[in-house]
């Protein structure tokens, strides 16, 4: 595996604990609003999140439909089942 791919994975994996985070945080929120506590980390979470998914974007492209980009450079982009190996 490659450095770069290996980069990807784990800015990916991180993505998504901080994105499990924000929601269990946001659910446990739901039965105790009055914890200023998890409410700080759930912003904390939240913000960083959001940061790496900045991060994820810029460097490799839209993880949603949502994401704003003035190109679409990833229609140009072998496909995942392109690039050979898993």
């Amino acid at each position: 595996m490659n450095v770069e791919n290996n980069k990807q994975k784990m800015l990916m994996e991180q993505i998504r604990s901080l994105a499990f985070a924000v929601n269990d945080l946001a659910l446990y929120l739901d039965t105790h609003p009055c914890d200023t506590k998890a409410l700080r980390c759930q912003q904390d979470y939240a913000q960083q999140l959001h940061d790496l998914k900045q991060l994820y974007q810029k460097e490799y492209g839209p993880l949603t439909i949502y994401f704003p980009q003035n190109s679409w450079q990833w229609i140009e982009s072998p496909w995942p089942w392109e690039k050979g190996g898993a």
